[in-house]
């Protein structure tokens, strides 16, 4: 049976996510690390979209992406990021076969009850996520640590991060956005502490 069509909107904000072929951990080393960031780099100086989000895990990965009015598709995006990842991380590693285990999985924020509080949510949770599996500390100490540009004004990271639009509804000036976003770390942390 054919595979339901993906939604394909424009000036919409996505979170996307895709894991390794088999659930194997892929993306664990360094250089897997490197291909995958070379790639967003190589797709952001090829089609122009926000990228809001960004973090690896070590079968997976999430992206927050903003697709823009007349601009490449979501569709486009994530097929360039996947393949090129695939690409440059086979020929260099001698592997043979798919990298990724299907096609990528996407929700689309604004289609949300509330847009703006499931994406504050949002990048706590994508922030979080090597912190769940045990793959580092802090979201501030995660291999992209995109976080980090949203709690330091003009932090420069290796691809480009743009802070969403709801991040600065939530101030008058970018200290203020970063005390409200840090509240929502805090209620993350405390439905995290549920679990564990």
């Amino acid at each position: 049976m054919p595979k339901p069509l993906r939604t394909v909107l424009q000036e919409v904000t996505y979170h996307c996510y895709s894991r390794c072929q088999g659930f194997n951990k892929l993306l664990f080393d360094n250089f897997a690390k490197k291909c995958f960031i070379e790639a967003i780099k190589m797709c952001q100086d090829k089609y122009n979209f926000e990228l809001n989000a960004a973090e690896i895990v070590s079968n997976h990965f999430h992206l927050v992406i903003r697709t823009l009015k007349d601009e490449a598709t979501i569709s486009l995006i994530m097929q360039y990021i996947k393949a090129r990842t695939a690409q440059r991380y086979n020929r260099a590693t001698g592997r043979v076969g798919p990298f990724w285990n299907e096609r990528f999985g996407c929700t689309i924020i604004e289609e949300s009850e509330n847009p703006e509080e499931y994406l504050l949510n949002l990048l706590w949770y994508v922030a979080f996520n090597p912190t769940r599996k045990g793959e580092s500390r802090d979201p501030r100490e995660n291999y992209i640590g995109f976080i980090r540009c949203y709690l330091t004004e003009g932090l420069v990271l290796p691809i480009k991060i743009t802070l969403h639009h709801y991040f600065y509804r939530l101030g008058y000036n970018f200290l203020e956005c970063v005390k409200r976003l840090l509240f929502y770390e805090d209620a993350y942390r405390k439905r995290m502490a549920l679990f564990f």
